[in-house]
């Protein structure tokens, strides 16, 4: 769960890769359609655990891209009618509220209802 909100919701999430990548050119084609695979099963998680309106999906390369941090992540939103997504205004999503949300987001990743559920054998520790 991201520490940042943006528009009138928190609750997002990042998928990011262990192996440090800079930007989307940096990305083998392994990575980049694992990432790809688990921003869709986190969305269809979202729609099972929140019942927003839509997702969406966000990336961005180099400063003139909005890139802030130097290392590839893909950002996942669910969304809501009045969310205000594009208007950038980000807000700090407190622990407790991730916290929250995280367990929300893993039981609808492990529900029986996900179409592409995880499983204990899925967990890399």
């Amino acid at each position: 769960m991201a520490c940042d909100g943006f528009g009138n919701y928190g609750g997002h999430v990042m998928i990011i890769p262990t192996a440090h990548l800079e930007a989307l050119y940096d990305l083998d084609e392994q990575t980049g359609s694992a990432i790809m695979w688990e921003t869709k099963r986190v969305a269809l998680a979202m729609k099972l655990a929140w019942n927003p309106a839509g997702t969406s999906t966000r990336q961005h390369n180099e400063p003139a891209g909005n890139q802030h941090v130097w290392h590839y992540h893909q950002h996942v939103f669910p969304r809501y009618a009045d969310d205000e997504l594009y208007r950038q205004l980000r807000h700090r999503v407190s622990v407790e509220d991730r916290a929250r949300k995280a367990l929300e987001l893993r039981s609808a990743l492990f529900s029986a209802e996900h179409p592409y559920r995880l499983t204990d054998a899925d967990m890399v520790r």
